[in-house]
């Protein structure tokens, strides 16, 4: 048996992997935006494509990544500690015949649906009636790419519960490959055809979606885990009668409920931005790109580490382990979340300069991005730890709690957008949804406490105070280089600023980390433990 020590190391080596693959993925995602914004800008034919993306975006993560993840973990989990492989291989075969069955009726619907799921989504784009039609076209060539996807969630679910976290973590590079070629090269030759060169986006989307289920389909066959899709009706029947299914089924419910209302706050932001100056749209989209990197990095990376292990734990009756990993990933998230949203609060500009500054992007588009972004930076420590804090719930086969957050939640959303969208246009969008995010995370951790389902261990004021001491040295380092360089005038010297903003980076993790270590914190034994 591992001791604590030993185990708490290897959860860190788990989430450090998925960082890092992560962190590929989303520096791919950058260059991958970075080009996207350099040829096409902040224009009516960006928005149309923004739109279309997040109409199977959302549905993926309504019925892949989200919902059906968030039921399907937890059931997996506790089949194999409790049923053992046999028992697990069958409620995999049984659930992948009822999910592809589900994505086939879904995928046609959307296809035949797309001018009605554009209009709920941004019926603002019909103010320019090009880009609402360029939207509708783009929606249905894309809205597969909802099949592929939640396959893909099937399977990095049952990666992640085997503790192949690899695979998962590294497919989302290859939708950002297949993306950039489609601007690089795609875009180009469209237009040489005569086509509207944003079409080419939607052909790399749907290849980078295909590649991603063939690599993860292939991990699975080399474990011997490949689902066994039944296409036959009585399969069907068989399958959805399963013990495992219906339980899978029935916590999809409430949790399609949560889900469908965090993703319901950012459908409405949406079809607000539509409605705002062109190009609102897309400055929101360029700061999430943003803000995702420091999100997946650290909430989404503990949140895949965690949730197979908080329901093994909790299948098996250690409360103790389960409140020791709790702990775990919250002073992590505090470690490492709170000097990233200090970063997007005093540096914003630099970041979104050296980014996305470049050829149809302008000085406008770049303050209009940054605003966008501060918003975020706002909530960003709510966003991380709820990625840890929903997790303690689903792996307790609990839905029903983060749904009655999440539904007050989006209330309160509204409330603060309509006192602050006239005043700071599309950055309160992101600021009522940071907000959100932090009242979310507090009721979560809150209840938790009050179960007594997550007991804190010694030492967080401590704790907390080094943090604290760290990050106001490091927002000082950070307003200096803010003030201090013209990001802006340095358009032109591209490599000078890129090479400027490493070193400052660099240098700003150093003062982090030394600050602390000056303050007598032990992080090896943090991560021990």
């Amino acid at each position: 048996m591992a001791r604590p020590g030993e185990f708490g190391m290897s959860l860190f080596k788990s989430a450090s992997l998925v960082s890092l693959w992560t962190l590929l993925s989303r520096i791919t995602g950058l260059i991958r935006e970075l080009l996207i914004a350099s040829a096409f800008g902040a224009s009516a034919m960006t928005d149309a494509f923004n739109v279309a993306f997040r109409i199977p975006n959302l549905f993926r993560r309504l019925f892949g990544e989200g919902a059906f993840s968030q039921a399907f973990v937890p059931v997996l989990a506790a089949s194999k500690v409790q049923h053992g492989d046999v028992a697990t291989q069958l409620l995999i075969d049984r659930v992948a015949t009822v999910l592809a069955w589900v994505l086939l009726l879904l995928s046609v619907l959307g296809v035949v649906g797309a001018t009605g799921l554009v209009w709920l989504m941004a019926s603002g784009l019909q103010q320019q009636p090009r880009g609402f039609d360029v939207a509708v076209v783009l929606t249905r060539w894309m809205f597969p790419y909802i099949a592929f996807m939640s396959l893909v969630a099937l399977g990095a679910g049952v990666l992640n519960t085997y503790k192949r976290f690899a695979v998962p973590a590294a497919t989302p590079v290859l939708l950002n490959i297949c993306m950039i070629g489609a601007a690089w090269l795609g875009a180009p030759w469209f237009k040489t055809l005569g086509l509207e060169p944003i079409y080419a986006l939607a052909g790399g989307v749907l290849l980078g979606g295909v590649l991603q289920l063939v690599v993860q389909w292939l991990a699975l066959r080399r474990l011997g885990l490949a689902p066994r899709v039944g296409w036959r009706w009585s399969a069907l029947r068989l399958a959805w009668t399963d013990t495992g299914t219906q339980n899978i089924l029935q916590l999809m419910g409430p949790a399609l409920l949560g889900v469908g209302v965090a993703h319901l706050s950012m459908l409405i932001n949406t079809q607000i931005a539509s409605h705002l100056k062109a190009g609102s749209v897309s400055w929101i989209t360029y700061a999430d790109r943003l803000m995702e990197f420091p999100t997946a990095m650290l909430g989404v990376a503990l949140g895949v580490v965690l949730m197979p292990q908080l329901a093994g734990a909790r299948a098996s009756g250690d409360t103790a382990r389960y409140s020791a990993m709790l702990d775990w990933g919250l002073r992590l998230v505090v470690l490492l979340a709170t000097p990233c949203a200090v970063a997007l609060l005093v540096f914003p500009q630099p970041l979104v300069a050296v980014l996305y500054h470049y050829g149809a992007m302008t000085e406008f588009d770049v303050r209009q991005v940054t605003h966008a972004l501060m918003g975020w930076g706002v909530g960003l420590i709510g966003i991380v730890a709820i990625k840890v804090l929903a997790p303690a719930y689903y792996a307790s086969q609990d839905t029903r709690t983060p749904v009655k957050v999440a539904v007050v939640v989006l209330l309160l959303t509204q409330i603060l957008n309509l006192l602050l969208v006239p005043h700071l246009a599309h950055a309160a969008l992101t600021l009522s949804i940071g907000l959100g995010a932090l009242v979310n995370a507090l009721w979560l951790l809150l209840a938790l406490l009050k179960r007594k389902s997550y007991q804190p261990e010694p030492g967080w004021l401590s704790f907390t105070l080094r943090v604290v001491l760290a990050c106001i040295l490091l927002g000082c380092f950070l307003y200096w280089a803010n003030s201090t360089f013209s990001w802006l005038a340095m358009r032109a010297e591209s490599f000078k600023r890129i090479w400027l903003m490493t070193l400052i980076l660099l240098a700003s993790a150093a003062l982090y980390f030394v600050a602390l270590w000056g303050t007598g914190m032990k992080l090896r034994e943090l991560l021990r433990r």
